[in-house]
């Protein structure tokens, strides 16, 4: 019997719906997944937590019939069971909600709901009747959106909702929850927090995973542990602490961040009444100004929809804006595109790592380099390009970042979420950028993954760049920042330098006034 088995306590049959035996799952060059015993308790938030790179979305998409295990067993109810599709896993009752939106953003609300799960009449959809349930799972996500609006007019944390509202549409006795709410502002977490007791009460299954701790003791009823792909260890929430479960997961590789001020020169980046209107009336940014010096970090912080993003597409030339000026070093650059003002050195992380932050058909080494190619930081001449350059400035990147890779020749969709993110980090720093702008650069990432993310910020700091990121975390920005810019309604709503901030300042400046 493996050490796993033997850390794990005893449990009846009644009390456990899914359970792993010995499941390793291995991709060319790593070990997902090694020799893992792991159990689902039945009618339970059973809650998965470890960091990034632990195993834990890889054993998610093998219960959900994503992949299948290079070895051990699965069992459901107590007996073996193969999952070798998603409609598979759909037939036994389990459903998963990805950590990155698996949405049609051509299609409307409606159709994303029931794709692949329609309601058929006489050989024909019965929309009608799709209608009113997609308005009523809607309504009960408290989600004011019409079924046939286009997804791509939603925001995130929107689309988050339909994802929700989908899973939530089949018959599902276990529903695994892979980071719902990284997108969610915190009244709609509220919310899912409500549909999760729903759930419980109606007989389903929780299996949630979150790298927010406080959420986990909130809502969690069971906790599990992964560390490098191994299961680690298990214990009811109410037996847990904070302190706890970070040891546990980090093991002997603790880590803090400590905030050290760098010393702030010129103004690097200078906006000036930037203003951008919604196509149907309304602003989608309001009359911003702001200054950056090099060497300081300015935290952004603000609700779902304040224009956090808008305000990083604006200032990088990828959302159009009707009104004002945006400088670097002094030169104008609101009429250069978003490649030119690449090249003059102001550099963007976007908030949709999936959609807007890799290619997920190219390799790590691609993805990372794939911004220095177009500033032709690689080429030997007008037309050679020099891969002993590439190979030395990627392998340096991935030191640098700490990223846990094998090969950078692996595909991008080899590595979790959080290595994800360092790679989309890296490419962005490739290009020698003097401002770099991250839009929620630790979103979906773990605590020791964003522990790094906090040092490299100060690092770029302290060599002189000028940062700027948001966050919807109030702790995250009152850590890192030397000053908080609060948004609200597309608006500065409060500039506060480091010593002002707290957090009923940043609560109600961010709360729009009618």
């Amino acid at each position: 019997m493996s050490q796993n088995a033997h850390s794990l306590p005893e449990a009846t049959a009644r009390d456990v719906i899914i359970e792993t035996r010995g499941v390793s799952r291995v991709y060319p060059g790593v070990i997902a997944l090694n020799d893992v015993n792991y159990r689902v308790y039945r009618n339970k938030v059973n809650v998965l937590i470890g960091e990034n790179g632990a195993g834990k979305s890889t054993m998610m998409k093998l219960l959900a019939g994503v992949e299948t295990p290079s070895s051990g067993t699965i069992l459901l109810d107590g007996k073996p069971v193969t999952l070798g599709s998603t409609h598979q896993a759909e037939k036994h009752g389990i459903s998963i909600i990805f950590q990155e939106l698996n949405l049609f953003p051509n299609m409307n609300v409606m159709d994303n709901i029931f794709i692949a799960n329609e309601y058929f009449q006489r050989g024909r959809i019965n929309e009608t009747y799709q209608y009113q349930l997609a308005k009523a799972l809607l309504e009960r996500l408290e989600l004011d959106v019409d079924p046939k609006t286009p997804l791509g007019e939603l925001g995130i944390g929107h689309q988050q909702l339909v994802e929700i509202a989908r899973a939530l549409s089949k018959d599902t006795r276990v529903l695994i929850m892979d980071e719902p709410t990284s997108a969610l502002s915190q009244s709609e977490v509220r919310v899912l927090f409500n549909v999760i007791e729903q759930l419980k009460r109606r007989g389903v299954t929780i299996i949630y995973i979150s790298h927010r701790l406080e959420e986990l003791m909130e809502i969690g009823d069971h906790i599990t542990i992964f560390r490098d792909g191994r299961f680690i260890c298990e214990r009811e929430v109410r037996e847990a602490s904070v302190p706890w479960i970070i040891e546990q997961m980090v093991g002997d590789r603790k880590k803090r961040f400590d905030y050290q001020p760098a010393v702030q020169g010129e103004i690097a980046l200078a906006v000036q009444g930037l203003t951008a209107l919604h196509q149907n009336g309304g602003y989608r940014l309001n009359d911003v100004s702001f200054s950056l010096r090099k060497g300081e970090v300015i935290g952004l912080y603000g609700l779902l929809g304040a224009g956090r993003t808008e305000l990083f597409k604006g200032v990088t030339g990828l959302l159009a804006c009707q009104r004002g000026r945006v400088a670097l070093n002094g030169r104008a650059v609101e009429k250069l595109s978003f490649q030119q003002r690449l090249k003059r050195g102001i550099a963007l992380v976007p908030e949709d790592r999936q959609g807007e932050g890799v290619v997920q058909l190219m390799s790590i080494k691609s993805n990372m380099t794939l911004s220095d190619f177009s500033l032709r930081g690689f080429w030997r001449s007008w037309s050679w390009l020099s891969e002993q350059k590439e190979r030395d400035g990627v392998q340096d990147m991935v030191q640098r970042l700490a990223i846990k890779v094998s090969d950078s020749e692996l595909p991008i969709t080899s590595l979790s979420g959080g290595n994800q993110q360092k790679v989309v980090l890296g490419k962005a720093l490739m290009t020698k950028p003097e401002v770099v702008l991250l839009d929620e650069p630790t979103r979906g990432i773990d605590v020791g993954a964003k522990t790094d993310v906090y040092h490299l910020i100060g690092q770029m700091a302290r060599q002189g760049l000028a940062v700027m990121f948001s966050s919807s975390e109030l702790d995250e920005v009152m850590a890192l920042a030397d000053r908080v810019l609060v948004m609200a309604d597309g608006r500065i709503a409060a500039d506060l330098a480091r010593a002002e901030v707290t957090r009923e300042k940043l609560i109600s400046a961010s709360t729009p006034v009618e």
